[in-house]
């Protein structure tokens, strides 16, 4: 009876561990859920949102510029390694929970390591000093206006003050240099007008437009002479072969016959929805205009448009050739002929 006892107070010690043992191992599996699910997740957000606080109480400002195109990565990077954010990743976390990635504006912004970073992610996407236009070449000042103020005229500016009527009046054809500028959103048709022309007396060079008279131009002659081959070239490498067509024409004291002048000339179609509308037969002779290269020998009195940096040098650099005419056929090829029945060949052949 006494082994029976002892063996029956073993076997409820035994049991009373195991139970102990259950007990103990669905709280330690209880914790560990609980870590998981709830302490971890609050340290994570805790340390989440840290990141999102202001690197310090630094209040001096600092320009921080987006180019047009940016990614967010790239915009995040930079405003890690400028000291404005603690974290990159935190910031791409934030701009994707916010939802204003696609709102975040090309330009420079005046910002601060005291601001946290919800406040620079919504400052982005309003906040410009600066904004960010690109000018492609062989423009007319009408097309670059529409674009500057499509560009400054967005609705959080409250500082617009760009007169688009203004700057086609002030702007001097074929001197609005094409590029991509840094604009003030609060700029004048005047200041416009006046930075591009800066530009392209800082990137044309003087004694290039003087080398034009090697060829009898003027330094505005090399100027209208690239406007010419700016819309009429569809490669750079064309560029300087067709100044040499169109000097030899010069030269013999024949009609330029350039379609992009008649164009000018004509000006804004409606039906067509552009400055640069399909010219016919008929208008080679029905536009009266000093543009028209039909009617006028010699250059147009004026560029027909803002010509870039190659078309200019192709001007003063022209191909030495024995071409008189060219076309381009639907495909966009071009076809060169020295003689006007080379030439309708070419028209029938190609066109």
């Amino acid at each position: 009876m006494f082994l029976t006892n002892a063996a029956a107070g073993i076997t409820g010690q035994l049991l009373r561990r195991q139970v102990m043992e259950r007990i103990n191992k669905r709280f330690v599996l209880f914790a560990v859920i609980f870590i998981f699910l709830i302490l971890i997740p609050v340290s994570v957000n805790k340390y989440y949102n840290y990141q999102l606080e202001a690197v310090s109480k630094e209040s001096t400002t600092q320009i921080f510029v987006i180019r047009p195109g940016e990614p967010t990565a790239q915009i995040a990077q930079k405003l890690k390694k400028a000291g404005l954010v603690k974290s990159a990743l935190a910031f791409r976390l934030l701009v994707s929970q916010m939802g204003v990635a696609k709102n975040i504006q090309a330009g420079d912004f005046r910002l601060s390591p005291n601001m946290s970073s919800r406040e620079i992610a919504q400052l982005l996407t309003h906040g410009a000093i600066d904004v960010w236009v690109t000018l492609p070449e062989g423009l007319r000042t009408e097309e670059q206006a529409q674009i500057i103020e499509n560009n400054l005229n967005f609705g959080a500016n409250e500082s617009f003050a760009f007169d688009k009527a203004e700057y086609i009046k002030i702007a001097k054809e074929g001197y609005m240099f094409p590029d991509t500028y840094l604009i003030p959103k609060d700029a004048t048709a005047a200041d416009v007008a006046a930075k591009l022309e800066e530009t392209f007396v800082a990137k044309v060079d003087e004694g290039l437009l003087e080398e034009g008279k090697k060829n009898n131009l003027s330094p505005d002659d090399v100027v209208i002479l690239a406007s010419l081959l700016e819309r009429e070239a569809k490669t750079n490498e064309e560029k300087p072969i067709i100044a040499g067509i169109l000097l030899n024409r010069l030269e013999a004291g024949m009609p330029l016959q350039v379609d992009a002048t008649v164009q000018y000339a004509k000006g804004y179609d409606t039906a067509q929805n552009t400055w640069w509308p399909t010219v016919t037969v008929t208008d080679y002779q029905n536009i009266k205009s000093v543009y028209n290269t039909y009617l006028f020998v010699g250059l147009p009195p004026k560029p027909i448009a803002n010509p870039g940096l190659e078309s200019i040098k192709a001007a003063t650099n022209p191909a030495q050739t024995s071409f008189f005419y060219y076309m381009h056929d639907r495909e966009g090829k071009i076809h060169y002929a020295q003689t006007s029945d080379e030439h309708q060949s070419n028209i029938e052949k190609y066109l």
